[in-house]
């Protein structure tokens, strides 16, 4: 039984954890408080990938002997050699007498072993508290250990009328100066933004994170494109910052030689009536450690993706004005006859930007 100071802690470190929302990739975010009874005695967070854990950087904060207290952790504490030294053996070593920790990591290097560390050590180990709220902070890194795929969040801007751009194709811009940064927050805390080369070709557009500080981490961009259309000029190519394009086997190799010139990484991907195979696309995303994928494209690969159930969440920006029934669609769907086969969705949060609203929406499966 969680006491009430228990999950005062743990929503401390849950907000310690926050702090690295867009600097940890590939690794979680993580946070840690140290208290003794009920006075917190030292807290940290995983800032950065390569440095030190959440626990480390807790403990470093202990201006007294730390025997014997309680240290609380928004996840398992890694029991294995990486870029840094286990965090179990670090508790251990602080002779910590409780570790509470919210939820599991499935990493196969920790799974149940970073607690059975501690257990072993004498450490009375609890788990399970504030789960949900931690598991939520690093679902696209869970999903991805777990599954085998990242969290794909798919981005898109309508009018009240649920349209795109106007029938010339003109779209900057629907929502205002505040939805503009919302977006680039999530930017920041992606590990890929993927697009496709319709909108590269149509739009030309940078897909970095514009927000201070300058030497930030960059997502990298992903282009899906068949028939290898990007063109060695595409801004996204002049901003820095790793560049995936996946095209087909049978792509022209002087293109390819061109675009590799500018520093885009090329691979080919198999192909789905003509288009990239989107399960293989997703799948290789994982095996480069992307987490959260920030989907930014237009109606076609939008609406692909949604057929094949791959979107994990819809970031969706409503602007008060319409466009009118020439104006562009905001996804390509295959007919519907019956409205019981539509796809259905659950409203998880609605936030007011400026005179736009941002729905935070997940799919009813």
């Amino acid at each position: 039984m969680f006491s009430n100071f228990d999950r005062f802690a743990m929503t401390r470190a849950l907000e310690l954890a926050a702090r690295g929302m867009e600097t940890t990739d590939p690794n979680p975010r993580v946070g840690c408080v140290v208290a003794r009874g009920d006075r917190v005695i030292g807290e940290g967070w995983h800032q950065k990938a390569g440095e030190a854990h959440a626990e480390v950087a807790a403990l470093a904060t202990v201006r007294e002997d730390l025997a014997g207290s309680t240290v609380y952790v928004t996840l398992e504490p890694c029991s294995h050699y990486g870029r840094t030294p286990p965090c179990a053996n670090a508790l251990i070593e602080a002779r910590i007498g409780r570790v509470v920790f919210a939820v599991g990591d499935p990493d196969p290097r920790v799974a149940g072993k970073g607690a059975a560390a501690l257990q072993e050590a004498g450490i009375r180990v609890e788990s399970g508290l504030m789960e949900t709220e931690a598991a939520e902070l690093n679902i696209g890194y869970l999903g991805r250990i777990r599954d085998g795929r990242p969290w794909l969040r798919l981005k898109l801007a309508m009018s009240l009328d649920g349209r795109t751009a106007l029938a010339n194709g003109v779209s900057q811009w629907i929502t205002g100066e505040e939805a503009r940064v919302d977006v680039q927050h999530w930017r920041a805390r992606s590990s890929a933004i993927l697009t496709g080369a319709g909108t590269v070709l149509s739009d030309d557009p940078r897909l970095d994170v514009r927000l201070p500080p300058e030497d930030r981490r960059q997502p990298m961009r992903v282009i899906l494109d068949s028939r290898l259309r990007t063109p060695p000029g595409a801004r996204l190519l002049q901003t820095g910052g790793d560049v995936l394009i996946l095209t087909s086997p049978e792509a022209d190799l002087p293109r390819v030689q061109a675009l590799e010139e500018r520093g885009a990484q090329v691979e080919t991907m198999p192909l789905v009536e003509g288009r990239i195979d989107l399960v293989s696309m997703v799948e290789r995303l994982a095996e480069l450690q992307a987490n959260e994928v920030l989907v930014e494209a237009g109606p076609t690969l939008a609406g692909q993706l949604l057929r094949y159930t791959l979107v994990d969440e819809v970031l969706l920006y409503v602007a008060p004005k319409l466009l009118g029934p020439q104006a562009r669609a905001l996804v390509d769907m295959t007919r519907l006859d019956y409205l019981e086969n539509a796809p259905e969705f659950s409203l998880e949060g609605v936030k007011k930007l400026g005179g736009d609203l941002c729905l935070r929406l997940r799919p009813r499966l």
